[in-house]
């Protein structure tokens, strides 16, 4: 397969920008981490002393790291030898069982390798297979990449701060703003739900056919086996195991996740069209690379492009995001087979994320200030400047303001500095309110700016 054939575009068109997440999310990572599982579970048992692994694993010196190199080492060609078991045994996790089992031939572990994959269903595997690599992408990859958008911002808020800008409200002139602050909205809103996510426990289901330990139970009934899998999962995994599940995982915590991922990706939806619309205004323009064509018709336009792309995957990303936290945690009593196949999907909507924020990253990089377009929008409306002058003639009590400018400001004829400037002289208030009501512009009239 190559990047003409493949289905889907991230395969294919942006897998240069997916690529960091086929260790996490393609068949063979998840293979991999399966394989990890599964030894990490085998060398837990070594620590019970009910079991014949205890005085294996003290017989055997070094055992553990043998054992860790299985999935330490693991190659494509492993992933294939399993992937021919599966022919086989048409079960995926049951090939890994045996895949491991003659790995354990070559260790002369064959008295012991029934241990592998003791008491376990396919979904004690899974459950915490596919969360350990959410995880791990999350610490990796994704998480990173947020903070990477989110420092850019911040960058520009504060590069910004001092630029007055033309605020529309309802897509008409407004008390003004700077440029800075409307950015840092943006980093502001990212940066609250990004903290949201120290909230959210990677978790885990580890208990056997039903939840129960059944199995382990029966077999080994002076051992502890909550605390084991508790132990298990947290230590040997670094996740949280769920103390009471069906046969598959809850998926509560992971729907809570998407969600998050989903307002994230909502907000630079948001700062996308708002950046798409400055554009334009010709707030800014774009810096040209020399053989780029912004339109194969017309040769003097240089589209926001890569806003257009970002929200565009960010759309798509939210709506795999959105089926994921509503479907994965409803399945129909103990268990149905739904879960198993939408969970393969969960790198999608990340793949899909990851391509916007390298498109936002790549946009954000080519903006150029127009200083001069956000002067002269300021300067073409005076008007907005009536809400400071209606207010301070109200502290001053002085009589039906807001009435007063209302009947000037509405008017079909255009208010111009002069239009104010002539207005605050037919006023009847002291010299001093009136030298403050002179000294106001559109330029000046911003509130508190960034960091203030």
């Amino acid at each position: 397969m190559n990047s003409l054939n493949a289905v889907s575009p991230i395969d294919g068109r942006y897998r240069s920008k997916a690529e960091p997440l086929a260790a996490y999310f393609s068949e063979g990572a998840l293979i991999r981490y399966r394989v990890r599982v599964e030894i990490e579970y085998f060398i837990a048992l070594g620590s019970v002393p009910a079991l014949p692994l205890y005085d294996l694993f003290r017989q055997r010196e070094g055992l553990a790291a043998q054992l860790r190199d299985i999935y330490l080492h693991f190659t494509d060609d492993d992933a294939l030898e399993i992937k021919e078991i599966e022919k086989t045994t048409n079960h995926d996790v049951k090939a890994v069982e045996y895949f491991i089992k003659r790995r354990f031939d070559a260790l002369h572990l064959e008295a012991y390798k029934e241990f592998v994959h003791f008491g376990l269903t396919s979904q004690d595997v899974n459950n915490t297979a596919v969360p350990l690599t959410l995880k791990e992408c999350h610490e990796q990859v994704l998480f990173p990449r947020y903070q990477a958008i989110l420092g850019i911002l911040e960058q520009r808020a504060e590069e910004w701060k001092d630029i007055p800008m033309l605020a529309h409200t309802h897509g008409q002139p407004a008390s003004p703003t700077s440029l800075g602050k409307e950015i840092m909205v943006f980093a502001y809103r990212m940066r609250r739900q990004m903290n949201y996510f120290a909230q959210i426990p990677f978790a885990a289901k580890f208990g056997g056919a039903t939840g129960n330990f059944n199995a382990h139970r029966v077999a080994y009934p002076e051992v502890d086996w909550r605390a084991f899998g508790n132990d298990f999962v947290a230590n040997h995994l670094g996740l949280e195991r769920l103390q009471y599940t069906t046969q598959i995982e809850n998926y509560d915590h992971m729907a809570a996740y998407f969600d998050n991922c989903k307002r994230i990706n909502v907000i630079l939806i948001d700062l996308c069209r708002d950046i798409w619309s400055y554009v334009s205004m010709e707030y800014f323009k774009q810096k040209i690379k020399a053989g780029e064509v912004g339109s194969s018709a017309m040769p003097h336009k240089v589209n926001p492009i890569d806003f257009e792309n970002a929200e565009g995957n960010l759309g798509l990303a939210n709506a795999i995001f959105e089926h994921l936290s509503h479907k994965l945690p409803v399945s129909r009593l103990q268990r149905d087979l739904t879960d198993s196949t939408v969970s393969r999907n969960v790198g999608v909507p990340i793949a899909h994320t990851l391509i916007s924020l390298a498109s936002l990253e790549k946009g954000m990089g080519k903006l150029l200030l127009n200083e001069q377009a956000l002067y002269n929008d300021l300067e073409n409306n005076w008007a907005v400047v009536a809400e400071a002058i209606q207010t301070i003639l109200r502290s001053v009590g002085y009589p039906n303001p807001y009435e007063a400018l209302k009947q000037l400001t509405r008017t079909n004829q255009k208010v111009t500095a002069d239009t104010i400037a002539d207005f605050v002289d037919t006023l009847e208030v002291d010299p001093a309110v009136k030298a403050r009501l002179r000294s106001i512009t559109p330029h000046n009239y911003l509130g508190y700016k960034v960091g203030e």
